[in-house]
């Protein structure tokens, strides 16, 4: 699906108001991005209502979080976080936590609009992302990360995921 002229796509803060509708667009994103990574059975297990939770606390945190949401003419379509470092072993200060947007927004420029919401042009970051999401490394190589030879495995919905770290 194409943005056209007469798409209204704003990117904004989240709102304690928006954690329902992030639940089920995060749930929906993990689907279409770990469909090929982790088992159906764990995918089924990804409930809204839990992720609606954990947005309800996300959008309430200090102004050093930057928590974006993307609308289409209205409705949720993708989200972005940045914010301090959590890693003891951080290569920068700050880390983008994430970006998803629905698979029928990819390739809209939405994506970009995100990033950019989340990560000021001159921002020092890093983030992991699933090994295996060419897309998702294409989009940050375009946007200045590069790979730092860092990568672990994580528990994720019951089973594991292998991540690497770019930095920029």
């Amino acid at each position: 699906m194409e943005a056209d002229l007469q798409t209204d796509i704003v990117v904004r803060p989240v709102r304690d108001v928006d954690a329902e509708a992030l639940g089920r667009v995060h749930a929906t994103c993990w689907h279409e991005t770990y469909d090929h990574l982790i088992s159906k059975a764990a995918l089924e297990r990804v409930s809204s209502r839990r992720l609606a939770e954990l947005w309800t606390h996300w959008a309430s945190q200090g102004p050093e979080y930057r928590m974006q949401a993307a609308l289409v003419d209205g409705d949720i379509v993708g989200f972005a976080g940045s914010g301090p470092a959590r890693d003891d072993d951080a290569p920068r200060e700050r880390e983008l936590y994430f970006i998803y947007l629905l698979d029928a927004w990819h390739g809209t420029g939405i994506g970009q609009r995100l990033f950019e919401a989340v990560a000021d042009e001159g921002d020092h970051l890093y983030l992991w992302v699933a090994e295996d999401n060419p897309r998702a490394h294409r989009f940050y190589q375009r946007n200045g990360f590069s790979l730092d030879g860092a990568a672990h495995t994580e528990p994720f919905l019951g089973e594991t995921l292998t991540e690497v770290r770019f930095v920029r």
